[in-house]
């Protein structure tokens, strides 16, 4: 439990040095994105989302699984005391990326004209040649970001994207009120890749040169890529797969409905689910390297603890802030965009759905069939994925639009997570602590059911009068003070319930307050919650 334990706080920690880069960087893009889809309009936002399913899609055959070797033989080495063969992980990385970035960005620029005519039924070749230069600038933003993950190291991670969202930002929409239009919008997104791929870069250095390194040791590139390209194979056709499904999706709906204004409401819908993958991306990012510390030969007893709790714990976070985003969804797309995007929050409650299956270890599974070199199970599993989604995604997008879009991407991958659940059963004995997901599911449904009942059917638009302080008068917002009321009482409402379900007990508090020492401000605050909450469970006898 001492070895589960500092794995917990390490990666809190980690994860909590992610989280506000991610946080950070996220808003400055969103502002952005805002402003951006105001300027652009729905048509012209729309079409800026086109252009760049083509780099997306080709940053599929970029990696093929090297960005994971990177993490899974750093972590690995890092806890064998085998610092010194990290220096040849991290140049072999990047070299394949570099390597492979070149070759795909020169594919993409000579093979813009017949993608913009014969699969996007759309006159944008120029554009899409000026996307083609984020594939190879977006290798180097993978490959450093994979080693400031696998060192833990990601404070800088959160410095490199915290750089590019900002340049993005700035560049779009001065470019965009300059007059360029989507052009604008392509060349800011492509340069602000460039630039934080070098910021990446340096900061690789400079963890490079803190190596420890022999007198007599020499790199040896070819023999690393050798190990990593065995273990990263499967996964890089697991992600090719993966991602060009969710390509797919988007060309299939490209092609059979010409709405730019539909697929605009479905963009913007995409934008704000990153409020859920604020903290779903942290979670999935840092448990790889966390299970890949641990050996089930060797750690069958912690790794089982570590893969039960992780689980648990990230389904106490995700799936509140799910059925948060869920019912709150109109009167957040309304605050930003009245009268605007009326699809948007439709959308978004549908998309969120998935994020539901963290309650059933969907943010585990993958990463602990990983850390264990299983990695052509999970390809098997992806296959799987794919034979159900390519003609179930066709039939529902040619008929359905975006909507047979939401539900094929929910949907198929259920059986083949219902298999890993049972295989890492049946082959490491781990299982999901199933009553507690369960009542987590329960308490974010009961609460997210009061507060949607009370933003919709209590007329809080009487309350939304002018808020006068001192000789100021601030006049609020419907939507906004809407937005307010609802999120406070869907949070105070979901302690209680919490705490009534018993969905925490005494032992996961005392848990969670050890994970969450040492993460700056917020620490305070969480205790004081956690305390609080385990004084009322005393009191209520829920203990």
């Amino acid at each position: 439990m001492s070895k589960a334990a500092d794995l917990a706080k390490t990666s809190t920690k980690a994860g909590f040095n992610y989280l506000w880069g991610l946080v950070i960087s996220t808003i400055i893009s969103s502002l952005g994105t805002i402003y951006i889809a105001i300027l652009l309009g729905e048509a012209a936002y729309g079409l800026y989302g086109i252009v760049l399913t083509v780099p997306n899609l080709l940053f599929l055959f970029r990696d093929w699984g090297i960005n994971n070797a990177i993490v899974r033989y750093t972590a690995q080495y890092k806890a064998e005391n085998r610092a010194t063969e990290i220096r040849s992980i991290f140049i072999t990385g990047i070299i394949f990326e570099i390597a492979m970035g070149l070759i795909l960005t020169l594919f993409s620029f000579f093979m813009a004209g017949y993608i913009a005519d014969n699969i996007l039924n759309r006159p944008i070749a120029p554009l899409i040649q000026i996307a083609s230069f984020s594939i190879l600038a977006g290798g180097l933003v993978s490959a450093a970001g994979s080693i400031f993950t696998g060192t833990e190291k990601t404070t800088y991670y959160s410095i490199m994207i915290i750089c590019q969202s900002v340049i993005k930002t700035l560049l779009i929409v001065g470019l965009v009120m300059a007059g360029l239009g989507t052009t604008g919008a392509i060349v800011g997104f492509t340069a602000s890749l460039i630039i934080a791929g070098l910021v990446g870069m340096i900061f690789t250095i400079i963890l490079y040169r803190q190596l420890p390194q022999l007198p007599t040791y020499k790199l040896k590139i070819k023999e690393y890529f050798k190990e990593m390209i065995k273990y990263s194979a499967p996964l890089g056709i697991l992600a090719i797969l993966s991602g060009v499904l969710a390509q797919f999706y988007l060309m299939t709906l490209s092609h059979f409905h010409s709405d730019n204004v539909l697929i605009g409401n479905y963009a913007l819908a995409n934008t704000f689910i990153i409020l859920i993958s604020f903290f779903a991306v942290p979670i999935n990012t840092l448990l790889f390297p966390a299970f890949s510390k641990l050996d089930i030969k060797k750690d069958q007893l912690t790794l089982k603890n570590v893969f039960q709790y992780s689980t648990k714990y990230s389904a106490l976070i995700v799936v509140p802030v799910t059925t948060l985003v869920m019912c709150l969804s109109t009167p957040a797309v309304n605050t930003i965009f009245p009268g605007a995007y009326t699809l948007t929050p439709l959308f978004l409650t549908l998309l969120s759905i998935s994020y539901l299956f963290a309650a059933i270890g969907n943010l585990s599974i993958s990463n602990i069939i990983n850390s264990q070199g299983q990695t052509s199970l999970n390809l098997k599993l992806t296959i799987l994925t794919a034979t159900i989604a390519l003609p179930m995604g066709y039939f529902l997008i040619m008929h359905y639009n975006v909507f047979g879009l939401i539900f094929t991407s929910a949907v198929a991958p259920l059986p083949s997570l219902i298999l890993s659940i049972v295989w890492v059963k049946k082959h490491y004995n781990l299982t999901i602590d199933w009553i507690s997901s369960a009542k987590i599911l329960l308490s974010s449904a009961i609460t997210a059911a009061l507060t949607y009942l009370l933003v919709t059917f209590i007329p809080l638009g009487d309350l939304t009068t002018t808020l006068t302080i001192s000789t100021y008068s601030i006049i609020i917002p419907h939507a906004a003070f809407t937005l307010t009321i609802g999120a406070v009482f869907y949070i105070l409402v979901l302690l209680g319930v919490l705490i009534l379900t018993k969905s925490l007990s005494i032992h996961d508090l005392n848990n969670l307050r050890s994970m969450t020492t040492g993460i700056g401000p917020i620490t305070k605050i969480l205790h004081l919650v956690l305390n609080n909450m385990e004084k009322i469970m005393k009191k209520l006898k829920l203990t």
